[in-house]
């Protein structure tokens, strides 16, 4: 699927990186579903939120969950100029 919006330069945090390869994930597989606007385990106002900040070029936030239930976030600046994968504690 084609990307909904640019990711900008990418950053991960150190505990994103040993969480998610330490579950068997790749960060490739989140960036590729937060790209395409799977905004992962967003409650229905954040989704409707990622919705509107598409089209008035706001911050965008996705959550997932890896195998082992760790949960972390991707965050997509306002300007699109980088996106962050972290720990939601590391926010």
């Amino acid at each position: 699927m084609k990307p909904k919006f640019r990711l900008g330069q990418l950053v991960a945090t150190p505990g994103a990186l040993t969480a998610i390869t330490a579950a068997g994930h790749t960060p490739t597989e989140f960036l590729d579903r937060h790209s395409q606007g799977d905004w992962g385990e967003l409650d229905e106002e954040d989704r409707r939120e990622n919705e509107r900040s598409l089209q008035d070029d706001c911050r965008l936030l996705s959550a997932y969950r890896l195998r082992d239930g760790t949960k972390i976030w991707i965050i997509t600046e306002a300007d699109r100029s980088s996106t962050t994968v972290l720990l939601p504690e590391e926010y």
